[in-house]
């Protein structure tokens, strides 16, 4: 697939343009972000169980569609399969939604196998890049090496670390991407409108 030089202009325009007329809707998202999440980090153990019981709707909503789809076409391959996904999703939704301590424990146990796979992976991969990464595989290696302290920590904290782990996550997630969202605005702001 080639593009055209004047249609990459065109999109390229297109785009400035939308940034610079919204550039105030990601500012006050930003703000939104930011406010949400220093809310987060403040109270991180009910920002845990918002999440909780978030990731409980969306779990019991698309099993409860996955079984309508799976009946609606129940002569498909694989029938089995898709019902058992369905009433997974369902079960595991309730869970999360009836019993939100377990489920923050549940949700805080595969936060901690993220940190150590990712963790593993990192310092694997600045081990094994070190001669084409000369710079930079050190700061990669100690990024593996935080990940797994935190996964070790949150770990050998559990359970209690499961009501506050989430929620910081989260809140600190949120402030970076809020203040991304209000550096980008204020830079769209600037931008010159192009005819």
């Amino acid at each position: 697939m080639s593009f055209d030089q004047p249609d990459v202009r065109a999109m390229k325009l297109a785009l400035e343009t939308s940034l610079r007329s919204n550039w105030k809707l990601f500012l006050f998202e930003g703000i939104v972000l930011v406010i949400l999440g220093a809310a987060a980090i403040l109270v991180p153990p009910i920002a845990t169980l918002t999440v909780t019981f978030f990731i409980g709707w969306l779990l019991l909503f698309s099993g409860a569609a996955g079984l309508y789809t799976t009946f609606s076409m129940r002569p498909m391959a694989g029938f089995w399969w898709s019902l058992l996904s369905a009433v997974i999703g369902i079960g595991a939704g309730l869970v999360l939604l009836t019993s939100p301590g377990t489920g923050a424990v549940s949700l805080t146990i595969v936060l901690v196998a993220f940190f150590i796979i990712e963790g593993i992976a990192s310092i694997m991969f600045a081990l094994e890049h070190r001669n084409e990464l000369p710079g930079t595989w050190v700061i990669m290696l100690l990024s593996g090496i935080v990940d797994l302290v935190l996964g070790g920590m949150i770990f050998l904290g559990l359970p209690s670390t499961a009501a506050w782990a989430i929620g910081l996550l989260v809140g600190i997630n949120m402030i970076f991407g809020g203040f991304a969202l209000i550096s980008m605005a204020m830079q769209a702001r600037n931008i010159e409108p192009k005819a």
